[in-house]
């Protein structure tokens, strides 16, 4: 561990301002609507030797793994329904909650979900607007989208449009949602290097959208290089409509992690991926391509860096990062291989491709974060499946650290951090491979506890819902909550 005191491609990105006329949403209700989806909407499929296929359907026989689409978990997880993907063909994405609404992400749009009776939840509305990720989050009567792809316009039928001409657009789309049956987008900010991901920071009169990017480049007129911080969109909630870019704090003054070939392996740091927010500590941790870090928000507009850590030896992509309520740990993600990569394997190993859990000392701005251990699912999978850590939430146990998270292909694994140096999984839910001669990007993207329930967004096989029914987990059911943006993390009420 390497502590800091103080290429990976995606598609690419510019800008145009949204016209009065062009902030259109397509509402999906019986045929399909004439917009263009988002190129790589449809999962990647790659095939893989004969030998490696072989070995799957080895394994399978064996009852080593599942067989392909076969469903198994632990005893004290019950699988209470599966809703297939309807109108959104895309890959699905992030999860958002609020009240009795579910609000899932999809490359091609947004679904809202109507999960007031958990096992038989029911579609309320789907909006076609393509522009991957979609990465999406709720406050009050506003959603908001993140488009990290470049696109012809900011509208929701616009085009793929090559990064290099100034015109295309990426950034953060904003629907009115008070008519859940209806949503209507009113907004659109365009930001450098587009959003890939984003995270809400609510305050009294505004909220403040911290937007993640990453992989700048030279032939790309509005996302040049050096990128090293984040674009920060303010909304005044009574005037959402008024919302701009305030700020672009420099996170990386020194440019931060240099990636390969000085740390073979690694991603350079050119931005970061996720960032998640503890409003109540003030306190917000980023998981930012080579480094990872914990700062200071008490300031919205102007967060600064406590301090800084970077794993050059099992770490490739941070990817996200997780407080515990007391925020004295977090949990950083490691995203080898990009979520196509079968990494989830004997070759791979337990260190990498996994989750670093970090124990945060001392106090103000003092603080720093120290690696206490990693965790990864045992359950290996086969060299068809992309497995690798991904989103997940605290399920809220008083006295306890414990957490359920998307491994992709790997499924959905509850795991429990109480102890930061030994944590143990103390339950699952799975699928068998898509496929057992090529590798096809699928699995659980986001896996997210709200209210009672486990809440997991398939890539390719749509919206599932979980119960997990364990001595250890059962005090969580005393927590309600009104809303759950994942990346803006609630305090618990125990």
């Amino acid at each position: 561990m390497t502590s800091l005191h103080l290429d990976r491609p995606r598609r690419r990105r510019l800008g145009v301002a949204a016209a009065a006329a062009g902030l259109l949403a397509t509402f999906l209700v019986a045929g399909p609507a004439a917009a263009t989806p988002d190129p790589g909407d449809a999962p990647a499929k790659e095939p893989v030797s004969q030998k490696a296929a072989a070995a799957a359907r080895a394994a399978i026989a064996s009852g080593e793994i599942p067989g392909q689409d076969e469903i198994v978990h632990s005893d004290n997880v019950e699988h209470l329904v599966n809703l297939p993907k309807d109108q959104l063909k895309g890959t699905n994405s992030d999860l958002a909650f609020q009240g009795k609404y579910a609000y899932a992400g999809n490359y091609d749009g947004f679904v809202i979900y109507d999960v007031s009776r958990p096992h038989a939840p029911k579609v309320v509305s789907q909006v076609l607007c393509p522009g991957g990720q979609n990465d999406i989050s709720v406050q009050g009567d506003l959603l908001f989208l993140s488009t990290d792809s470049s696109r012809s316009d900011d509208s929701c039928n616009s085009v793929s449009q090559p990064a290099s001409e100034k015109s295309s657009w990426e950034g953060i789309k904003i629907f009115d949602i008070k008519d859940k049956k209806n949503p209507r987008y009113i907004k659109s900010v365009e930001t450098n290097c587009g959003s890939h991901t984003h995270t809400l920071v609510p305050t009294g009169r505004d909220i403040y959208v911290y937007v993640s990017s990453y992989s700048p480049n030279e032939a790309f007129p509005d996302c040049q290089p050096p990128h090293d911080g984040i674009s920060v969109i303010k909304v005044p909630k009574l005037a959402p409509t008024q919302a701009a870019v305030v700020a672009f704090p420099v996170l990386f003054p020194d440019g931060g992690n240099p990636g390969a070939p000085t740390n073979p392996g690694v991603s350079k740091t050119t931005g970061c991926h996720d960032i998640t927010v503890l409003p109540s500590k003030k306190l917000a941790a980023g998981a930012c391509m080579g480094d990872g870090i914990l700062f200071d928000i008490s300031r919205p507009e102007q967060p600064k860096v406590i301090d800084r850590v970077q794993d050059n030896v099992n770490f490739a992509f941070w990817h996200s990062a997780t407080f515990n309520e007391r925020a004295d740990k977090v949990v950083f993600t490691d995203e080898l291989g990009g979520g196509v990569g079968a990494t989830c394997n004997a070759a791979t190993g337990p260190n990498r491709g996994a989750d670093g859990i970090y124990d945060i000392t001392g106090k103000g701005d003092a603080r720093k974060l120290v690696f206490r251990s990693y965790f990864k699912i045992a359950r290996h999978q086969a060299d068809t499946e992309n497995c690798v850590a991904h989103n997940g939430s605290l399920i809220p146990v008083p006295g306890r650290d414990i957490m359920v998270q998307a491994w992709y292909q790997g499924g959905v694994s509850i795991w429990d951090f109480t102890d930061s140096a030994n944590p143990r999984e103390i339950g699952f839910f799975e699928r068998g491979p898509l496929s057992t001669n090529a590798i096809t990007t699928g699995g659980s993207w986001s896996a997210y506890y709200y209210n009672g329930h486990i809440y997991s967004n398939d890539i390719a096989k749509g919206f599932d819902v979980l119960k997990i029914n364990d001595e250890l987990t059962e005090p969580a059911a005393d927590i309600w909550l009104d809303r759950l943006n994942v990346q803006t993390q609630p305090q618990y009420q125990y």
